[in-house]
């Protein structure tokens, strides 16, 4: 089992988990057949991906078994339910595209080799396209986790292996912060973790408001652990975390669209670029979020510059600090600010 860290929730996407309705779900869980055709290319083939799944609709039992499941209407709501016990994986792909096929081999080599603390979904949007349309995806590949039900954007193109596994690494802490521990048997499958040696009292009263989606309580925690240790890392990474995703709580999916029109009309609208900027933090749109603040910044001078700075160090805590797009954002506030 997974254990938790000090950090409540992964850089970026970790937002998405607390954002009731960002993707309704609801509407691919009781269809009553597959589509017709729709398989995988064979082996060899541009797009192909290793048949590993069990039979059309059969329950996503992995024991024994990759962990990896061909994802179809019959079986995706066992996934979603199976994603309260761990975290699931959905790698998007299409036969059009042998990038997206290369793809999930890779993932789903990574995934077995966390001992079944994960499991791959692999989706052929050709013959699912409801799922691709639910996770409102433009391009493939795209992975994106669903915890207890709720989707974490996780990746949009190619990614290397050290990335996907920084990114699978983040997943299980913000599952382990909002109670998915599990572990399915699997090849390969690890000895359980030792147990984990517990947190600092502030820290797990931030966990423990975060489990309860009191965010407001959890901020509170952290800031009180900044007062009492101000070098403190973790609390810091976390009180910006968790601001983040209280501000999300109130933005409902159309009052994102209003606020992106508001912000499209008014490029010079604190409130209007802070919105949009969490709101494309929380979709995994990283670069776009960071620019937009750098952007503002270089137009702007006083009490409002300022203020947008700030939020820009907070949203580089949010991704994390060594990500590389934070280094090129930091470079971009220094060419507007000197």
């Amino acid at each position: 089992m997974s254990s938790p860290a000090s950090r409540p929730v992964p850089p970026a996407a970790a937002s998405q988990l607390n954002l009731r309705g960002a993707v309704d779900l609801s509407s691919l869980k009781q269809r009553p057949a597959p589509p017709a055709g729709g398989q995988p290319p064979a082996a060899g083939q541009p797009g192909a991906v290793p048949p590993s799944a069990p039979a059309e609709g059969a329950a996503p039992d992995t024991g024994g078994q990759p962990l990896r499941i061909d994802v179809t209407e019959a079986n995706f709501q066992q996934l979603v339910e199976l994603s309260a016990q761990v975290p699931v994986v959905f790698g998007l792909w299409a036969s059009y595209s042998p990038a997206s096929g290369e793809l999930i081999s890779v993932l789903e080599d990574i995934i077995n080799s966390y001992g079944g603390r994960l499991v791959l979904g692999a989706a052929d949007i050709d013959a699912f396209p409801q799922l691709a349309q639910a996770f409102q995806v433009q391009a493939v590949p795209t992975a994106v986790a669903v915890v207890k039900g709720q989707p974490v954007p996780l990746f949009q193109g190619g990614a290397d292996e050290q990335q996907v596994r920084s990114l699978l690494d983040e997943l299980l802490k913000v599952a382990a912060a909002n109670g998915v521990t599990g572990s399915l048997g699997g090849a390969g499958a690890a000895p359980a973790d030792a147990e984990p040696a517990p947190l600092p009292p502030l820290h797990q009263a931030a966990y423990d408001a975060i489990e309860a989606g009191d965010y407001a309580a959890a901020a509170a925690s952290y800031r009180q652990a900044l007062l009492e240790m101000p070098a403190d890392a973790e609390a810091k990474a976390g009180l910006a975390q968790v601001e983040l995703m209280e501000r999300l709580q109130s933005l409902t999916g159309p009052d994102g669209d209003a606020l992106r029109q508001l912000a499209a009309d008014q490029p010079d609208n604190l409130d209007a670029q802070l919105g949009v900027a969490d709101l494309d933090i929380a979709g995994g749109h990283i670069d776009d979020a960071l620019g937009r603040i750098v952007g503002f910044i270089g137009r702007n001078f006083g009490p409002e510059r300022e203020t947008a700075r700030v939020r820009l160090l907070d949203l580089f805590e949010v991704v994390g600090p060594s990500d590389e797009r934070v280094a090129k954002a930091r470079q971009g506030l220094a060419r507007v600010l000197f």
